[in-house]
Order: C-alpha cells, then sequence, then structure tokens
C-alpha cells in the first residue's frame, strides 16, 4: 500500500478516535447534568465530605470557570471545581468532584504514578514545543534528522500520557469506593457516576491513541522520503 495513503489513514483514525471519545464524554455529562442525586448533594458538598473522611481538611474547594475544567492542583492544595459542578446537585456534579479529590487522596498517600507524572511534567511541556518545531521544519526542509528528533519528543509525550492512565483510572476507582463508602448516591445513581468516569477515562486512552498513531505517520514519512 502506498505510504502516502498510510499516512493520511494515521491522520484521519488518529481524528476519529479523538472525536469518538469527546462525544461520548461530552453525551454523558450532558445526559447525567441532567440527572439529580437523590440527597440533593452538590460536587462542592460531595468534595467537602470526601476530603474530610480522609483527613484532607487542609484542601480548599474553588469554582472556577469553564465547562468540564475541574482539576486538583497538588502545589496550593486545592480542588477546582467548574461552573456545571461546582454548585450542581447532579450525578455527573458528584462523580466529577470525586474525582477530583481521588487526585487529593493519591497526593497525600504520595502515589507512584501521580510522582512520575508530576515529575515529568516541564519535560513534557518541552517536548511539546520543540517536537513540533523539529517536525514542521523537517517536513518542510525534508530533513529527516530533524523529523527523527520530532518522533523523540514524540514519544516522551506518549510515555507521559501512559503514566496518565493509571493515574486517571486510579482516582477514578477512589472516586467511586469513596461514593459507595460514604452514601452520596444512591446503587442506581451509582452506576451513573461510574459511565460517567469510565467515560472521561476513554479521553485518556484517545490521547495514547493520537499519539501512538502519530508516531507511526511520522516513521512513514520518513520511509517513504528514504525511498524517493
Amino acid at each position: 500500500m502506498d505510504y502516502y495513503v498510510l499516512e493520511w489513514g494515521c491522520i484521519i483514525l488518529a481524528l476519529v478516535i479523538s472525536l469518538f471519545a469527546q462525544f461520548y464524554i461530552n453525551h454523558n455529562y450532558k445526559k447525567y447534568s441532567k440527572k439529580y442525586n437523590t440527597n440533593a448533594t452538590t460536587g462542592s458538598e460531595a468534595a467537602r465530605k470526601i476530603l474530610d473522611a480522609n483527613g484532607l481538611q487542609n484542601v480548599v474547594i474553588n469554582a472556577v470557570r469553564g465547562k468540564l475544567t475541574d482539576n486538583y492542583n497538588p502545589k496550593n492544595k486545592t480542588v477546582n471545581l467548574s461552573e456545571g459542578i461546582y454548585d450542581k446537585d447532579s450525578i455527573a456534579a458528584v462523580a466529577v468532584a470525586a474525582h477530583e479529590c481521588g487526585h487529593a487522596i493519591q497526593d497525600k498517600n504520595g502515589y507512584l504514578f501521580l510522582k512520575i507524572r508530576r515529575t515529568m511534567i516541564p519535560l513534557v511541556n518541552f517536548a511539546s514545543y520543540a517536537g513540533y518545531f523539529a517536525v514542521v521544519i523537517g517536513l518542510f526542509m525534508s530533513m529527516i534528522g530533524l523529523i527523527r528528533i520530532g518522533i523523540a519528543m514524540e514519544l516522551i509525550i506518549l510515555i507521559f500520557q501512559l503514566v496518565t492512565l493509571p493515574v486517571e483510572f486510579n482516582a477514578s476507582n477512589r472516586a467511586l469506593k469513596q461514593i459507595k463508602e460514604l452514601g452520596i448516591l444512591t446503587p442506581d445513581e451509582y452506576k451513573g457516576g461510574r459511565k460517567m468516569l469510565v467515560s472521561a477515562a476513554l479521553t485518556y486512552v484517545a490521547g495514547v491513541a493520537s499519539a501512538v498513531l502519530q508516531i507511526v505517520r511520522l516513521l512513514l514519512i520518513i520511509n517513504s522520503r528514504r525511498r524517493d
């Protein structure tokens, strides 16, 4: 098969995977953000309950702008919840807030993959910029050496994303455990919360798949240039 066709195949497949993952999480978020939990517990209330139950009274909960911009900041020990999560009592709000608390629990317990991920962030930021310019210039100037540097940078990003997978899955598992043990959601609501977190995790799986396809595409480009 022609290298050109394979290259475009990688691009299209990566795009399809990313779009599907984004569609799936948006679909479930829209669905479960409209389903309110029996206890009328908001995202911030659920987060506070989980944090306090795990001896994390020092962690502050903040409201931030945006949709699904929720995060845990280990530097200032804050759980930051977005507009649709902080003061909403939906199943989605509880699930997402609990997930961020899962990261806070990881931080407290010194979860290994979280430590590795945090250490890699400066390197990954550099690799993202350096890799982009190396690939663009390498393709434009037909310099295989620069494309190889771009591949090396992509490998760093891939490793980072692979490390991110256990961090995110573990945080979701911790979140679901806390939701069940603290009785924040009913058994039926729990199933919805789990589905919400699974769909969120798929976005990280999609990121890994896209990174792999990008590396394969660059390798195909090198091989095609050699043939020419």
